[in-house]
């Protein structure tokens, strides 16, 4: 098992598993006669499937502690999921590939720097939402619509733990 080191999250890190929303390094297009900026084309919404449609969600998250015993990932088969944060709180991303299941060898942990969001690609596997410090609140567009859209894997045979290293990544 690979030991987990939380790496900065950037737009090519994490390219392989998803995108990064960062206003910092979007488009950005003045609209309403100047009085509004509009930071275009943040992430791609992907849904797929009869009667797919967009679903925007507000999810609160919970504060993990350190060290924290990963025992599920799961994914997406249907549609992508961003989770774009509504404050400051920064918080752990937990990736990996795999067809069936999560593949060890392509687990990644990135640590937000609290302003930047992920749009998690159809199909990668990822942990829920690991917030450190505070409770935080994160605007979440997620695909809703007929099919099962969720796919769990239980990893806990992986002993996988986040070190507590991890949150002092800045």
């Amino acid at each position: 098992m690979p030991e987990l080191t939380a790496q900065p999250l950037t737009t090519e890190a994490f390219q392989a598993f998803g995108e990064v929303i960062d206003t910092r390094t979007a488009r950005q297009v003045p609209i309403n006669y100047g009085l509004t900026t509009r930071f275009h084309d943040l992430a791609t919404v992907d849904v797929v499937g009869d009667g797919a449609r967009v679903l925007i969600n507000v999810f609160r998250s919970t504060p993990i502690t350190l060290p924290h015993a990963v025992a599920v990932l799961e994914r997406h088969p249907l549609g992508s999921q961003a989770f774009i944060p509504m404050g400051t709180a920064r918080f752990l991303v937990l990736v990996a590939r795999g067809e069936t299941c999560p593949d060890p060898a392509s687990l990644r942990l990135f640590v937000s720097d609290g302003l930047q969001g992920v749009n998690y690609a159809r199909n990668t596997w990822h942990h829920f939402q690991m917030v450190l410090g505070a409770p935080a609140d994160f605007l979440v567009i997620d695909r809703g619509g007929p099919g099962d859209n969720l796919e769990e894997a239980d990893v806990s045979d992986l002993d996988l733990t986040i070190p507590a290293r991890a949150g002092e990544i800045s």
